[in-house]
């Protein structure tokens, strides 16, 4: 699987959706986790600094690769945009903006099942799984979660009817997208945590992050295309 291929190559460059002088976007493959978990395996982190030294990274070149700091998370699974700071200097601005929710983000997901609606806004809290440390779960003691969800388009496939779903988050909890959806009865295609595997991998991406750039006070918006395996299931909407 590609996704195999590129973790073991630690000579492999990520894609870079966009750079300026604080900032840099990388397009983060599936299989790949962003920091080190202490196994050695190689991140997501150190394959943006590699491509540093090497010159690789236009507008970058005097970049300090040990100041990269990744700006947000995304499950080794999950694929799309990952922001990285480039210096100390300015971090507190972009730390301060995580703070105050100052990102849109916007994700593609596929679901296993139909929804019986075709907009919603899921809030039950999440909290963690007791019997099973890798897992979250809805729980009235869990923190505040929500999810605003909306249907994009549904087919049947192999059998099985799969929901293409446009998703944005107002919190940030661990699997946040995953929990709800599977709460809900729409657990996301390929998930082998929170429904069933599959080898085409799991279907969520990180599509779309908007934000105002608070050292150069501009807006910005990028954008990562979606993966092949989503375009195959869905070829009319997702591009």
């Amino acid at each position: 699987m590609r996704a195999i291929e590129m973790a073991s190559m630690p000579n492999t460059s990520p894609d870079i959706l966009f750079v300026n002088d604080t900032l840099v976007a990388v397009d983060k493959p599936a299989g790949i986790i962003v920091h080190g978990d202490g196994t050695g395996a190689l991140t997501l982190t150190d394959m943006l600094r590699e491509a540093i030294l090497a010159g690789k990274v236009g507008r970058c070149d005097e970049t300090n690769p040990d100041e990269l700091q990744a700006l947000q998370r995304l499950d080794r699974d999950t694929t799309g945009i990952v922001l990285f700071s480039r210096c100390k200097s300015t971090q507190p601005l972009y730390d301060r903006l995580i703070a105050e929710h100052g990102f849109e983000k916007r994700y593609l997901a596929i679901a296993r099942g139909r929804a019986r609606w075709t907009e919603q806004t899921l809030d039950a809290p999440i909290g963690r799984d007791r019997h099973d440390a890798r897992r979250m779960r809805v729980s009235r003691t869990g923190k505040p979660a929500r999810t605003h969800v909306r249907v994009l388009d549904t087919r049947h496939v192999d059998g099985e009817w799969l929901t293409l779903l446009d998703v944005s988050l107002e919190t940030g909890r661990k699997h946040q997208i995953r929990v709800h959806l599977a709460h809900e009865g729409l657990p996301l295609f390929g998930d082998a945590l929170y429904g069933k595997p599959d080898p085409r991998g799991l279907m969520l991406h990180a599509h779309e992050l908007a934000f105002t750039d608070p050292v150069t006070d501009k807006p910005l918006r990028i954008v990562s295309p979606a993966p092949d395996r989503m375009c195959k299931l869905f070829p009319r909407h997702v591009k």
